[in-house]
C-alpha cells in the first residue's frame, strides 16, 4: 500500500514539473519582451517572476522528495522545471528577435494558466488533502496565493505608468 502511495505522489510530482515547465516557457518569453521595452521593465518583470517561482519550485520538489526520499532528485527536478524559463528567453530571442505578437504571448500565458489551474485542482490539492489534511492544505493554498499576489503587486507598482498589466 505504501508503494502505491509513493508512486501516486511521484507521478503527481512529475506531472507538476511538466506543467510548471510549460508554464515557465511563456514567462521567459514575457521577460524577454519586457526587456526589449526597457531594461527597467525587464528587470522588474524578472524579479516578480522569480518571486513567484519559489512556491512553484516547492510544489515540484516536495512530492518528488516525499516519493523518493532524495533531496538531490527533488532539487534537480525542481531546477529542471525552472530551466524552461531561460529557454523561453532564448527561444523568443532567436525566433522573434525584434518582437512577438502580444496576442500570441497572451494566448500562451492564458493557456498555461489553465493548465496550472487544472494541475492545482486535479493533482496537488487532493494530494495535499490526503497527506496533511484539509485545514493545512487550504492554509497552504492561501499562502501560495499571497505569494503570487505579492509578486504581481510588486510588478504593478514597479512598472512605468505607460506599461500596465
Amino acid at each position: 500500500m505504501m508503494r502505491k502511495h509513493r508512486r501516486q505522489v511521484l507521478f503527481s510530482g512529475i506531472i507538476t514539473a511538466v506543467g510548471i515547465s510549460l508554464h515557465n516557457l511563456p514567462e521567459g518569453m514575457a521577460v524577454f519582451l519586457g526587456s526589449v521595452k526597457g531594461l527597467h521593465v525587464g528587470l522588474n518583470l524578472a524579479v516578480a517572476i522569480a518571486l513567484h517561482n519559489i512556491p512553484e519550485g516547492v510544489a515540484v520538489a516536495l512530492p518528488i522528495y516525499f516519493a523518493t526520499k532524495s533531496k538531490k532528485k527533488a532539487f534537480y527536478t525542481a531546477a529542471f522545471s525552472g530551466l524552461a524559463e531561460p529557454l523561453g528567453v532564448v527561444a523568443v530571442a532567436l525566433l522573434f528577435p525584434s518582437s512577438l505578437n502580444p496576442d500570441i504571448l497572451e494566448g500562451l500565458l492564458g493557456s498555461v494558466g489553465g493548465v496550472m489551474a487544472f494541475l492545482t485542482l486535479h493533482e496537488m490539492l487532493p494530494l495535499a488533502f490526503d497527506y496533511c489534511g484539509q485545514k493545512q492544505a487550504v492554509k497552504a493554498v492561501f499562502v501560495g496565493m499571497a505569494c503570487m499576489s505579492a509578486s504581481l503587486y510588486f510588478l504593478e507598482v514597479s512598472l512605468p505608468k505607460e506599461i500596465s498589466l
